[in-house]
């Protein structure tokens, strides 16, 4: 079913818990996250026209450009978080390894177990221990963990998040006590714990200093061989180090974004087919 350019209806997460397995899945669970003519409005004022993306399973996808042109709004639409916003509607399709993310029969739930979500400023549970913050999406998602494998889920996820070395002594110390990159891994962590195919991250180092920023960096190229990440970064010497593959958004004024060039990484950058693309990967504008 395709998305409607109608407000959408959010549905209420239910009690239902699903069993997941002690261990993070292999590469061949990678999904890939594909994006058909996306449309997005906030009321009358539309942001997005006709965006179509492919983001291939076990790589990672930088989304760069201006402020403002709609890649934060893109990426919330891949994990439906756009229709949380009052009077925010939607048009186009997702899918995720040929299902459609939006299909009314499949749970909001599932959709965010699936593709999660690591946010431009931490947001660890302040008062929740580090050990409770990486079990906090369990309970936000009804999901089940045999209390025999959370000790071991806890110590992955950290690891995963390049973390556990740092707090492996500490695990009941709170996470609001942890300096900001380290409290950006622990929501990494904490995004790992449901299993998600795909991970989406908006801005995750932009109010972080060049040492976090380098450990983010080490841990998303780390986590690539596992799940399917989609970053939104305005940090072009990020986008090169990192990404697999780009796509420029570009919104002219009074305009809604569009994308004006996809493709691989190393070809943005060095050759791009599209002058304004080259102005932008070059610090000409935006």
């Amino acid at each position: 079913m395709s998305l409607t350019d109608e407000t959408t209806t959010i549905p209420v997460l239910d009690d239902a818990t699903q069993s997941i397995p002690a261990v993070l899945p292999d590469r061949a669970s990678l999904a890939t996250l594909e994006a058909t003519d996306v449309s997005a409005w906030f009321g009358t004022h539309k942001v997005l026209d006709r965006v179509s993306l492919t983001m291939p399973a076990g790589r990672i996808t930088a989304l760069i450009g201006p402020s403002g042109c709609g890649k934060s709004t893109f990426l919330r639409i891949l994990n439906r978080m756009h229709e949380l916003v009052p009077g925010a509607s939607l048009a186009g399709r997702v899918e995720i390894d040929g299902a459609d993310v939006y299909d009314p029969d499949r749970k909001l739930t599932d959709a965010r177990r699936a593709i999660g979500m690591v946010f431009q400023k931490p947001n660890p549970f302040p008062a929740m221990s580090i050990e409770e913050n990486v079990l906090a999406g369990l309970k936000l998602t009804g999901t089940k963990v045999a209390s025999r494998d959370r000790d071991d889920l806890v110590e992955e996820c950290l690891t995963k998040g390049g973390l556990w070395k740092e707090v492996k002594d500490r695990l009941d110390a709170p996470g609001g006590g942890l300096s900001g990159g380290q409290q950006q891994r622990l929501c990494i962590a904490r995004s790992l714990a449901v299993k998600p195919r795909v991970l989406l991250m908006d801005e995750p180092c932009s109010a972080l200093d060049p040492t976090s920023t380098r450990v983010i960096e080490e841990t998303m190229l780390e986590l690539a061989q596992e799940v399917t990440i989609v970053i939104v970064t305005h940090n072009m010497q990020q986008a090169a180090r990192v990404s697999d593959q780009c796509a420029f958004f570009l919104a002219a004024y009074g305009t809604p974004g569009v994308i004006i060039e996809h493709g691989d990484t190393a070809t943005m950058f060095e050759s791009p087919q599209d002058q304004r693309t080259s102005d932008y990967v070059n610090g000409r504008f935006g």
